[in-house]
């Protein structure tokens, strides 16, 4: 079976978690490994060179196909895709195509395609997105429910979410967790005490874009008040993700916190993990996820994990982090943390979320779709 793998959108150090989604996912089919089973990996002028690595490792499994498109140009990466990527793969003999996104091509096509959704968040949360960006994901996550053979949503709750939004019919949807990799070695935290100025278990982490609805502003709030109560526990949080950051650092001048709160933009793997393993306790006060990889991946390193109930957060997490009842109660964040002291971290059922485990599901539907027989 030869499936194709749509890369084009992928912005190497800009698509944030689906960027981590795709590679986890990819370096779990080359774990398993299979002679019946080939990828060719269709990627762009500027993203060819991030994924080499896997046609390195794993030669007998990945083939890359090289794009004459700039993932950057969106517009133009959407209209090759709709005009040439169906065409292209069909004369690669590819069986099926995976689109680890929602951008699949409009028009039904010669062959099937599976399609991931990752939320809908614009559907709730319209006022964080300009009119044009929403026309086009309504109409992009109507065509990819209408003409796609498979569905994947990543959580239970985007399953439903789908199902009731669209009316699509359940069988169409399958849920597959996303995959989450810790196994990167940290850095020396040593590194990261002179580059950010922090100690460990000095310091509150918390990874996400920078968007609204990931209500960073609440932990910037907190740091406020924890400062001002000369409370003993650490007055410091380091922000790891990507996104515009100006909108919070004026926040930060206006309570004189510029030295409690550190932006570290984009970080690798060992650098996150080192964070991870060293902080105090994560803080995921995000309000709508499709699913939330860190707070699960701050629960792999054994720390402490405070978050929200919204959305798919309580079912990744397994009911097992502390859960604040107000996302944006500072009180509540601060009485939570207080209560630390006395709460041991739990356990989740991590296998939930192994690469290979994860990578086998969908290797299992693309079989089953391909047994289907083509669109």
């Amino acid at each position: 079976m030869k499936v194709g793998i749509d890369l084009l959108h992928i912005k190497p150090g800009h698509s944030g978690g689906v960027e981590s989604y795709i590679r986890n996912l990819m370096k779990g089919f080359g774990e398993i490994g299979s002679n019946d089973i080939k990828f060719l990996l269709f990627v762009s002028k500027n993203n060819e060179q991030t994924f080499s690595s896997f046609v390195e490792k794993y030669p007998s499994i990945y083939r890359i196909i090289k794009c004459n498109i700039n993932s950057f140009q969106v517009v133009k990466r959407i209209l090759w895709e709709n005009i040439y990527l169906d065409k292209l793969a069909c004369s690669l003999d590819v069986d099926m195509m995976f689109i680890p996104v929602y951008s699949k091509p409009i028009l039904k096509t010669r062959l099937p395609y599976i399609t991931t959704i990752h939320d809908l968040q614009a559907y709730h949360f319209p006022q964080y997105f300009s009119f044009l960006k929403r026309y086009w994901l309504y109409f992009s996550w109507k065509r990819c429910v209408k003409t796609a053979t498979k569905i994947i949503a990543i959580s239970e709750f985007v399953k439903d979410d789908i199902i009731s939004t669209f009316g699509v019919k359940k069988d169409k949807v399958t849920t597959i967790y996303n995959p989450i990799d810790t196994l990167e070695e940290p850095v020396d935290f040593n590194v990261l005490e002179r580059k950010y100025n922090i100690k460990p278990k000095g310091y509150f982490y918390t990874v996400s874009s920078l968007l609204h609805h990931k209500n960073t502003e609440t932990l910037i709030k907190l740091i406020v008040k924890i400062k001002n109560n000369n409370d003993n526990i650490p007055n410091k949080l380091v922000i790891s993700g990507i996104g515009d950051c100006n909108e919070l650092k004026n926040s930060l001048v206006k309570h004189n916190v510029q030295e409690n709160v550190i932006f570290t933009g984009f970080v690798s793997d060992k650098e996150r993990n080192a964070l991870y393993k060293n902080c105090y306790a994560f803080l995921f006060p995000s309000i709508f996820e499709g699913f939330g990889m860190p707070p699960v991946e701050a629960m792999m390193f054994g720390v402490p994990v405070i978050t929200t109930k919204c959305t798919a957060i309580p079912e990744v997490t397994q009911g097992r982090a502390i859960y604040v009842d107000d996302p944006y109660d500072v009180n509540d964040w601060l009485n939570k943390i207080y209560e630390l002291e006395s709460i041991s971290p739990t356990s989740i059922n991590f296998m939930l979320y192994d690469l290979q485990t994860v990578a086998q599901q969908y290797i299992n539907l693309f079989y089953d779709v391909l047994r289907g027989g083509k669109q």
